[in-house]
């Protein structure tokens, strides 16, 4: 029988990783095989991890059917696989998606509402977990795709979805009266790309980041200022709103005193050191929630065409400022896993896995 790979993580422990053979599922009537082929994997999967429970990121992919207990977790990735079987109408064997998957060599989807731009995965399990993770998008239907861009797909896309809705919250309602808009750890991808979404639109951007990474942060050009967590009491007192993507205690506490009653809003976006943030914040940005209401607002074609046209320019900056590096094969993962999440990862490289 054809064997197949599953990455998982523990998830008391997300430092250990194991990676198991098992079989290749048969999809069962009104069911597609899809076979995973290229994947990114950035700090943004590890969220995925730290909020595994709080967040419902564990139920996308049980560990059950794999051969694994439910000490393991399958932190999701983002990446391209291929149709290799279906017995679904108008979803065909050679078909490339893009979309939400397992770390592993295959996914069974259920594809319902199949149309020129993809399917919904009808899953049972998967009914109730947020719908936007539940879309595969067909790479010829897709107005955000190119061929040679498909690196920066999977290394940036899922982020820059959090940074395009993020951007267009805080325009949505008016800066929250800001005249400056503070981001922790500037130098992660999710935290630039919101920055290029707002620069030039209103207040001033300010990038808080370690000093280390000051001068690439610097680089970047999306930044009115950058400036390093320990100079973060310099920052000017005006109206501010923090987006919080680092999760870290002492920056927070350091802008409250420092702001006081300047800081009008305190708003947790990530966990890049994988402190849980939410509780500690005023409040926890979900892009989901915000896609829901442009859906609403603007119809989701409208939606898609205005993604597609700020993905485009952000593609146009930022491919020259990422150095990729794609490793081979399942047995990359780990490496992979284990270099982001023990932060050895500049900002600059984006890890890409062929599988």
């Amino acid at each position: 029988m054809p064997r197949s790979w599953t990455f998982a993580v523990a998830r008391a422990d997300l430092a250990r990783t194991t990676l198991v053979d098992n079989d290749v599922p048969d999809p069962p009537e009104g069911a597609a095989l899809l076979r995973v082929d290229r994947v990114g994997l950035t700090a943004n999967n590890i969220t995925y991890a730290v909020l595994g429970d709080a967040m419902r990121y564990w139920e996308f992919f049980p560990p059950q059917p794999r051969g694994l207990d439910a000490e393991w977790g399958l932190p999701p990735v983002w990446g391209f696989a291929d149709v290799i079987a279906s017995t679904v109408p108008g979803v065909d064997e050679g078909q490339r998606f893009y979309g939400y998957l397992p770390p592993a060599g295959h996914l069974v989807v259920r594809p319902e509402r199949v149309g020129a731009t993809g399917f919904r995965d009808a899953t049972a399990h998967r009914a109730d977990l947020p719908s936007p993770y539940n879309a595969y998008r067909l790479t010829t239907g897709d107005a955000a795709y190119r061929a040679d861009d498909e690196d920066l797909l999977v290394l940036f896309r899922p982020l820059f979805f959090t940074s395009f809705m993020l951007a267009d919250q805080i325009v949505d309602n008016g800066f929250y009266g800001a005249s400056s808009l503070v981001l922790s750890s500037a130098s992660s991808k999710t935290a630039y790309a919101a920055a290029y979404e707002l620069r030039g639109r209103g207040p001033e951007l300010v990038g808080l980041t370690s000093p280390g990474n000051v001068a690439f942060t610097e680089s970047l050009g999306c930044y009115d200022r950058v400036v390093s967590y320990a100079e973060a009491h310099t920052i000017d007192v005006v109206p501010t709103v923090y987006l919080d993507l680092s999760g870290a205690p002492a920056v927070r506490a350091t802008l409250r005193q420092h702001l006081g009653d300047r800081l009008t809003r305190d708003i947790a976006v990530g966990l890049t050191n994988q402190i849980p943030n939410a509780q500690a914040a005023d409040e926890f940005f979900f892009a989901p929630v915000q896609m829901r209401k442009r859906a609403t607002d603007w119809g989701r074609e409208h939606l898609d065409q205005r993604f597609s046209e700020a993905w485009h320019r952000f593609t146009g900056t930022v491919r020259s400022r990422v150095d990729v590096q794609v490793g081979d094969g399942p047995q990359a993962l780990p490496h992979a896993w284990t270099e982001v999440h023990t932060g050895r990862t500049p900002p600059r490289v984006g890890h890409v896995i062929q599988l």
